[in-house]
């Protein structure tokens, strides 16, 4: 039996953990970019959703409460909701940073649980450790068990056993499907499926016919059969991805060059943590008015070492860029490779591979040491200031405050609480 655990409102709920006077109140987060990035529970039943102006959801909700983004804070939250998980069973998925598939299976005994128990036993921990809610799903296949949570949400918890099935599926429409997208739903409505009942009870062959390999393991799922992987570790990746929102917009070339730069540091830093590899970069850019423009370049030979990358996003950079005001920037790495061995490339002096591999080796291990950016490429300098500041120069609680031996770098695992003294 696996169970589907999904955090409320997350990034809102948590900042009303950490400020008990929040409780109850209307809460986005998102301040740094202006659009709603997450909203309360208490925001979204007064008609706030997620990427909404902050300019729109003020008209909607006058006393609503806004708020930087804290992601140290939610990153911390999210390491212990996992480590609750894994006191009930070893095999977790952290699908997200808030979400998480869990098996249970065979741990009845051990629990003197049954499965429904044990679930909630998870979301009351939760709950009484965390300050927040989570909504569980317990089913036999990941599809079903992410269709019991959407019926549970917010802070519910729905089991669907195999003989209901059919009754818990008659009212879910196939764009609600998990894995299904508009074009597949469009499709199905087409030949009749409306519903994911009507989906389920097609033959097997019918939709082999109609769907490719995606939509045929969604059909199993429905069906009871464990056909989507349970990935207990993500290590292999196809491509990596990193981008920055910076705030405000600029249109100092420079500047903007240096977070694209830092984007590549960071992509390469992961790529080299699970021995990963490029040819194929793609770089872009996004405007004030979110208009995207972007490239994709590539280098002599595999590599995750941003010094033989920085080169040739230069000249792709310069061929992209117009005069204007940009808020982000990112970098793909794609068709990833392992990095080890290394092959230089014929008129290259193997000593010099030699070199970078010892020194992003210790570069790797002062970054561990000393924080993420101890140690940067000159050309990403200007983007080493406070990112995520706002007209108004807020920032996370926890970011402005430290507590005595810490730094801006390193600082002690815990959330910054705020109560207000009435």
């Amino acid at each position: 039996m696996l169970v589907h655990i999904d955090g409320d409102s997350f990034f809102a709920s948590i900042e009303q953990s950490v400020k008990p006077y929040l409780k109850g109140k209307p809460v986005v987060t998102g301040k740094e970019r202006n659009i709603v990035a997450a909203a309360s529970i208490e925001a979204k039943k007064l008609g706030v959703t997620r990427g909404v102006t902050l300019w729109d959801a003020k008209k909607m909700v006058p006393d609503l409460v806004v708020l930087p983004t804290d992601y140290e804070t939610v990153s911390l939250f999210s390491k212990r909701m996992y480590d609750i998980i894994r006191r009930y069973t070893p095999i977790v998925e952290e699908y997200s940073v808030d979400e998480a598939f869990a098996d249970l299976g065979g741990l009845k005994r051990y629990h003197h649980a049954s499965y429904e128990q044990i679930a909630a036993k998870i979301q009351q921990d939760i709950h009484a450790e965390l300050g927040i809610t989570v909504t569980l799903g317990v089913a036999h296949t990941k599809t079903l068990c992410k269709i019991a949570g959407e019926k549970g949400k917010p802070a519910g918890l729905v089991s669907i056993h195999r003989r209901d099935v059919d009754r818990q599926l008659a009212d879910v429409e196939v764009e609600d499907i998990w894995n299904i997208g508009p074009a597949t739903a469009a499709l199905l409505k087409k030949f009749g499926m409306h519903t994911a009942l009507q989906f389920k009870q097609k033959p097997e062959e019918y939709i082999r016919k109609l769907l490719t390999k995606p939509g045929v393991q969604t059909w199993q799922e429905l069906n009871g059969i464990r056909a989507i992987p349970f990935e207990e570790e993500k290590v292999s990746y196809k491509s990596i991805g990193k981008s920055k929102t910076f705030t405000p917009p600029s249109n100092d070339k420079e500047f903007v060059f240096a977070q694209l730069v830092k984007n590549i540091e960071n992509a390469c830093m992961k790529a080299r943590r699970y021995h990963q590899g490029t040819r194929t970069i793609v770089i872009y850019l996004r405007t004030k008015e979110f208009r995207g423009l972007g490239i994709e370049g590539r280098v002599e030979r595999v590599t995750a070492y941003p010094n033989e990358l920085v080169g040739a996003v230069r000249e792709m950079f310069d061929q992209i860029w117009k005069i204007g005001y940009y808020r982000a920037t990112g970098v793909f790495l794609s068709n990833l490779q392992p990095l080890n061995p290394m092959q230089p490339t014929l008129f290259e002096n193997p000593a010099r591979l030699i070199r970078y591999t010892k020194l992003y080796g210790a570069i790797d291990e002062l970054r561990e040491q000393y924080g993420k950016h101890s140690v940067h490429l000159g050309a990403s300098l200007h983007a080493q200031r406070s990112q995520h500041l706002s007209a108004r120069g807020d920032v996370p609680v926890r970011r402005g405050t430290l507590v005595k031996g810490e730094t801006k770098r390193k600082r002690l695992p815990i959330p910054m609480l705020q109560v207000r003294l009435s």
